[in-house]
């Protein structure tokens, strides 16, 4: 249909990071996304209509192996699931970029050091008008510049937890945020973590990139396009196949998410590729990683009257579990709990539900997945079949173990926790990974597939470990670090 220099498929962290870092250049940018733009409504701020009637939640269903259906949570709008996401930008620790020994096995290391994306992560945290401090987490890596704006403040009952943390010699530190807060709360009085973001209060894929990348004249954006296919010619890409139509480009990048990229790619064999495409390695949809996830609520005699609450994290046990042992991961406070989203999550009467809520600080505990060869996506006819294979899990229960000792410590008699399952994406990663050898790799260290050369992916796919934080900021990172190299190629 349309001749154009590069084609993004997807207008997510990646797509719309990498789009943002071309935009410059000149090059014709076309992104095409499947969904739509996500239009302010009363449901938008309402944690009832959210959590409890799913009122954004899509209905789109994936497989299990066994062949049960089940919603994966993922959502397609403009900006993608960054429009839901909790803002949270962290940089992986300089240690995530090593083989690093972990309960439940070795992780392989990064084809790069830390080194050398730190200053893609100043560009992003740019991009994405970061709020953080550099100092306060021991974990936290080298910035050759400071964050661009200062932390977002604690609220009362938070600055109370984070004394009482460091009062049992632990280290709190401020969450990095990309979150203009008088913005958001002058839309409403709501946390923003798992809302959707509909009048830019956080700064997301839609609000801060793509944004951006509109401004230039040679950026356009075809909303409503499914991807259906890729074509090739000899080893090269020649045309995609959507819904729309056909659609052409000198290179074409996949920005479609860890499940969708490498579905769209194993849909796309042929007589030349019977596995897919990009995947002469067999390593396309394998090693699919879900971070190891738990909900802890901490309860006290004290009111916690905080609105928003995601302001605070614990790494002490980032890299190790303080007695020598293996890592276990981060903590981070959860975007404040409600008396609707409480009642939506267990069932519980209203009236229990407002009682619990008022004295609970909800927590969010994350630990490493592992890469796995059979932990994968495939591709039955029309569906997507998940194949998740959790490991590290005992990492994770440490961790769960370690932060109720501490909370009780300071203070919270009762500790509860729950785990996520997969039903909530928590951080899909790793099925197409960067790699300098094209026999256990899909892409090379900038994106590029090994078996297409004008064929890229710039989303969390590449990602060859899942680490313990959120993705985020590393995906734009990686977008940036590839834009640089695509325009430098084209010049």
């Amino acid at each position: 249909m349309t001749d154009t220099d590069i084609l993004i498929i997807g207008s997510g962290m990646g797509g719309a990071s990498l789009a943002a870092g071309l935009a410059p250049s000149g090059l014709r940018i076309l992104i095409l996304e499947r969904g739509e733009y996500l239009v302010d409504q009363p449901a938008a701020r309402d944690p009832a209509a959210i959590f409890g009637r799913g009122h954004f939640r899509p209905t789109e269903t994936w497989l299990t192996p066994e062949g049960d259906r089940f919603n994966p949570g993922n959502y397609a709008y403009v900006g993608g699931n960054s429009k839901f996401y909790g803002a949270v930008m962290m940089r992986y620790r300089a240690a995530d970029f090593a083989p690093i020994r972990h309960l439940g096995g070795m992780t392989p290391g990064w084809p790069f050091d830390y080194a050398t994306l730190a200053p893609w992560y100043a560009r992003a945290e740019a991009l994405y008008q970061v709020r953080g401090n550099c100092v306060l987490d021991p974990t936290e890596p080298h910035h050759d510049v400071p964050y661009p704006f200062p932390p977002i403040p604690h609220e009362p009952a938070i600055a109370d937890l984070a004394r009482r943390l460091q009062a049992i010699g632990l280290h709190p530190a401020p969450l990095p945020l990309a979150v203009d807060l008088d913005r958001w709360l002058a839309r409403a009085a709501t946390p923003w973590d798992a809302f959707p973001d509909t009048t830019g209060g956080k700064l997301d894929a839609e609000t801060a990139a793509l944004a951006q990348a509109l401004r230039h004249p040679n950026v356009r954006l075809e909303t409503g396009v499914t991807v259906q296919r890729l074509v090739t010619e000899g080893d090269q890409i020649s045309a995609v196949i959507t819904d729309r139509g056909r659609f052409c480009a000198a290179r074409v990048v996949l920005a479609a998410g860890a499940v969708m990229t490498a579905a769209i790619l194993l849909r796309s064999a042929d007589e030349r590729h019977p596995t897919g495409l990009a995947n002469r390695s067999d390593q396309l949809g394998r090693n699919f990683m879900n971070h190891n996830a738990s909900a802890v609520l901490a309860l006290s005699g004290r009111r916690n009257r905080s609105i928003y609450q995601k302001t605070l994290q614990i790494n002490d046990w980032y890299l190790g579990d303080g007695q020598g042992g293996a890592p276990l991961g981060n903590v981070q406070l959860l975007g404040r709990v409600s008396a609707p989203i409480l009642a939506a999550q267990t069932g519980m009467p209203g009236p229990l539900a407002r009682l619990i809520a008022s004295h609970a600080i909800d927590f969010y505990a994350m630990s490493e997945d592992l890469p796995n060869p059979e932990s994968r996506v495939r591709v039955r006819g029309d569906d997507i079949v998940l194949d998740w294979r959790r490991s590290n899990w005992a990492a994770h229960l440490a961790l769960v173990g370690k932060l109720k000792t501490a909370l009780k410590r300071a203070g919270f008699p009762i500790v509860l926790s729950k785990a996520f399952d997969r039903r909530t994406p928590s951080h899909q990663c790793g099925t197409a990974r960067m790699g300098n050898d094209p026999a256990t790799s899909v892409t090379d260290s900038y994106g590029r597939c090994h078996d297409h050369p004008n064929l890229w992916i710039c989303d969390a796919s590449l990602l060859p470990t899942s680490a313990a934080v959120n993705p985020s900021l590393t995906i734009a990172a990686l977008a940036l670090r590839q834009a640089d190299r695509i325009a430098s190629e084209a010049a």
